[in-house]
This record gives C-alpha cells, sequence and structure tokens, in this order.
C-alpha cells in the first residue's frame, strides 16, 4: 500500500455526494476514485468518469486475478467494486483516494486500508429529516421512498465502523469541519 485514502459513507440522502464535491473543491491533494461496474452504460455516462464499464465477465475474471480492493455483487450478476490499478493511478499522481460508496463497500476499504484509511460516516439528523429531504428531490414514488428509508435505517447501523460520525445538520459547518478533519489526517 502505497498512501492514505478517504472513505465517505452515508445513506442516501445524508449529504454524502455533496461533501465530497466539496472536498474535491478545496482539498487538492485529493483525487475521486472511479468504481468499476458491470452494468450497462447510462446514456449520459462517460466511461472513466462516471464509472469504469466492464463486462459481467471481464469483472468475475479480475476478482480471480484479485484486482480489487473491494467488490461486492450488489444484485445478481451486477458487480460494483474498487479496482487496484485506480489507486496506482491516483498515487502515482501523488494524491490521495477519496471515496463515495455504500456501507458495505466502505467497511471493505476501511478493512482494505487499516490505519492509513480514514473512514467517514455522514448521518442525517434523523430518519425523519432523511426522508424529507428524499422527498424534495422529487425524485421517488411513494414505493421507492420507503425502500430508501427502511435501507437507510439499516445502514445507520454500520456507523460504529466508522473513524467520524459526522451528523449533518447544518451541510455548510460541517464542511468546513470535515476540510479539518481530512486536512489533519493527511497532514496538508
Amino acid at each position: 500500500m502505497k498512501g492514505k485514502a478517504i472513505i465517505v459513507s452515508a445513506p442516501s440522502g445524508a449529504g454524502k455526494t455533496t461533501i465530497v464535491r466539496y472536498l474535491l473543491r478545496v482539498i487538492p491533494q485529493l483525487e475521486f476514485s472511479i468504481s468499476a461496474c458491470s452494468r450497462a452504460k447510462r446514456e449520459a455516462e462517460v466511461n472513466g468518469r462516471d464509472y469504469y464499464f466492464i463486462s459481467g465477465d471481464d469483472f468475475r475474471e479480475k476478482i480471480t486475478r484479485d484486482e480489487f480492493v473491494e467488490w461486492q455483487e450488489v444484485y445478481p450478476g451486477s458487480y460494483y467494486g474498487t479496482l487496484k490499478s485506480e489507486m496506482e493511478r491516483i498515487w502515482s499522481m501523488g494524491k490521495s483516494p477519496i471515496f463515495d460508496v455504500d456501507v458495505v463497500g466502505a467497511v471493505n476499504l476501511k478493512k482494505y486500508f487499516g490505519e492509513q484509511g480514514l473512514g467517514i460516516f455522514i448521518h442525517p439528523p434523523s430518519i425523519e429529516e432523511l426522508e424529507k429531504r428524499l422527498r424534495k428531490r422529487g425524485t421517488e414514488s411513494n414505493e421507492t421512498l420507503r425502500k430508501r428509508v427502511d435501507k437507510a435505517a439499516f445502514e445507520l447501523t454500520f456507523a460504529h465502523h466508522f473513524d467520524k460520525i459526522i451528523v449533518n445538520d447544518n451541510l455548510e459547518l460541517k464542511c468546513q469541519g470535515i476540510v479539518e478533519l481530512v486536512k489533519t489526517f493527511l497532514h496538508v
């Protein structure tokens, strides 16, 4: 292992992606880690920017060759993971990878990186507030909203696996605090 890593996870709607984007803007030593997946590329997605799109057969072959830091079969035949070559790409730039991943992937990354990885869990103020945020997006049916909220309640049980739990009750303040946390960890 060559360097440090920042691992950010949260239930959908807790502010994780917004926080990761903010960190990438203000800490030049960070580089977004692009995940690999076996699903088909969507119309607006770009290979090598959104994901590394590889076939299921190629993904399984890479698993066999131990080319992943972590991976999981999210749905039958649908794989997601972090390639070791992605870590090499980022470290060769003299940067540290930052991950925006689900809780299972984050726990696996934390196990892999150990003390070289800073695991940050973004916790919503409450399930009720999370549901309000998801409703506000206007992208969910009542059924998918219920599934996301139920999944979020399950994901919250993983918070204790992380180094820091940040309750996102004020996005601007929390972003500033997380910047200091990350800079201290990276010694920048």
